[in-house]
């Protein structure tokens, strides 16, 4: 598109009237075609404008306690969208399951060195019951979030040594729900006898598999075999 063209030419917020009306799967590629676009994704007003638009009950929400803050409205449309199309919570859009799956996968993905699994799974934990989730609840929710962020992760060298560290970790004593449920630690080991399975040596897949055996009985066969 030229940039001399009548609608390079627009001012901000028509421009900010028209891109929140584009899927928003077409975005990174529009912020991409001007400064000036790219500018408007960078700021507020476009963000607080597509927040009304697509969440307008967003704007009625009130700041929670907990670990793990809102922030901004680009954040919180994100969150929300995470919210509304990775999880199903019986059509209700709950904000804080967005804003959790964006600090855990954060966490994993750009961190160098991660906290402990059992550090993020308990600020997890501590988020939910101080938003007024009850223990059954947070533990479910954690899980959830756990399992979509595993399935969501690149399949890179960085996620191969996280997921390696995730499994070889020893077992901590943590009351309910502080610990991670079986489901999560037995999708750790999936992924590596799995999706990364060219990347285990054979020192690796030894250590891994030992671990493995600490946990789950019986071991599925296609974990077995160098």
């Amino acid at each position: 598109m030229s940039v001399d063209s009548s609608f390079g030419k627009l001012p901000d917020h028509l421009l900010t009237e028209i891109f929140i009306r584009v899927p928003v799967s077409e975005w990174a590629q529009i912020s991409c075609v001007k400064k000036q676009w790219a500018n408007l994704f960078r700021g507020e007003c476009l963000w607080q404008a597509a927040l009304a638009t697509t969440f307008p009950l967003a704007n009625q929400a009130k700041r929670w306690p907990g670990p793990i803050p809102r922030g901004l409205s680009k954040r919180r449309f994100a969150a929300l969208y995470v919210s509304k199309h990775i999880f199903s919570l019986d059509g209700e859009i709950d904000e804080i399951v967005g804003h959790t799956y964006l600090f855990l996968k954060e966490q994993l993905e750009l961190s160098t060195m991660p906290p402990s699994s059992s550090i993020l799974h308990g600020t997890i934990i501590d988020q939910f019951i101080a938003c007024g989730k009850s223990r059954d609840m947070a533990d479910d929710l954690a899980s959830q979030i756990w399992l979509a962020v595993l399935d969501n992760l690149e399949e890179n060298e960085h996620t191969f040594q996280i997921l390696k560290r995730l499994a070889q970790e020893g077992d901590v004593f943590l009351p309910y729900p502080y610990s991670r449920s079986i489901k999560v630690q037995w999708r750790v080991f999936e992924k590596l006898f799995t999706d990364f399975r060219d990347c285990l040596d054979h020192v690796d897949y030894y250590d891994v598999l030992a671990c493995a055996k600490t946990k789950f009985q019986p071991i599925p066969s296609t974990w077995l075999g160098y």
